[in-house]
C-alpha cells in the first residue's frame, strides 16, 4: 500500500505529491536524463502519487553537493512543495555518502520521504528506515576517519619539523613608516605592498609597541 495522507476534515486521502531527481554527468556518450524521468514518473504512477515536477541536473557531477536543479528542489523541500523524493539510483542523487545522508535527515525533519527506485529503498517502509539508520553510520563512520587521518598527518608532520600554516611574508616596516609619514592611506600602502590591510595594520602596531618597550 502506498503512502497516504488524510486531511482531518476530508475522509477522502489526498494524493501524495513526489518530486522527481534525475542527473547525469555528461551529455554525451549516450547518457540520457529522459530514461530516468520516464521510469520515475511511472513508478509514481504505479503508486498512485501525483508528480510535483520535475528537477534534471544534466552535465553535473554527483560529486558536486551544489547543483542548479538539486538547489531548487531543495528549496521546495523546505517549502513543503511535496511530500517524497524520488530518484533512479544513488549515484544519481549523489556520490558522497556524507551528503547523501545530510540531505536523508533534512527530509526525515522535513517530515519527506525518499526513494531510490533501482535499489529499491523506501523510507515508508521499516526495511528502507533501516537502510537509512546503516547509511547514517557509514557517514559517522567516514567523517571519523577522515578527521582522524587529518590530525594523524598533523602530528606526523610536526614531529617532522615542518611549520604548519600558511608562510610568512617579509614585511618592510619601516617602508610602511615612510608611506604613512606622507600621508599615504592604509589601503594604498597596502596595494602598493602587494600586503592585505591586516597585514599592514599589525605591522605598525608591532612596530609601536617595540618602539614603546625600547
Amino acid at each position: 500500500m502506498g503512502l497516504q495522507i488524510v486531511k482531518s476534515s476530508d475522509s477522502n486521502p489526498r494524493k501524495i505529491l513526489a518530486a522527481v531527481y534525475a542527473r547525469v554527468s555528461t551529455l554525451h556518450g549516450g547518457q540520457d536524463s529522459s530514461m530516468q524521468t520516464r521510469e520515475l514518473t511511472e513508478y509514481c504512477q504505479r503508486r498512485g502519487w501525483a508528480v510535483y515536477d520535475t528537477y534534471v541536473d544534466d552535465g553535473f557531477s554527483g560529486k558536486k553537493d551544489s547543483r542548479p536543479q538539486l538547489n531548487r528542489m531543495m528549496r521546495d523541500a523546505h517549502a513543503r512543495r511535496f511530500d517524497v523524493v524520488i530518484c533512479w539510483r544513488f549515484d544519481r542523487f549523489s556520490r558522497s555518502v556524507s551528503h547523501l545522508c545530510r540531505a536523508l535527515e533534512t527530509f526525515h525533519a522535513l517530515d519527506i520521504q525518499f526513494v531510490s527506485m533501482i535499489e529499491q529503498v523506501d523510507t515508508t517502509t521499516p526495511t528502507g528506515k533501516l537502510v537509512f539508520t546503516i547509511l547514517g553510520a557509514v557517514a559517522e563512520g567516514e567523517r571519523n576517519l577522515i578527521a582522524e587521518r587529518v590530525r594523524s598527518g598533523l602530528r606526523n608532520a610536526r614531529a617532522k619539523g615542518k611549520i604548519l600554516g600558511r608562510p610568512k611574508k617579509d614585511v618592510d616596516v619601516s617602508r610602511i613608516k615612510t608611506l604613512r609619514a606622507s600621508g599615504t592611506s592604509w589601503r594604498k600602502i597596502a596595494n602598493t605592498m602587494g600586503l592585505s590591510v591586516g597585514t599592514v595594520h599589525a605591522a605598525a602596531r608591532t612596530q609601536r609597541h617595540e618602539s614603546l618597550c625600547a
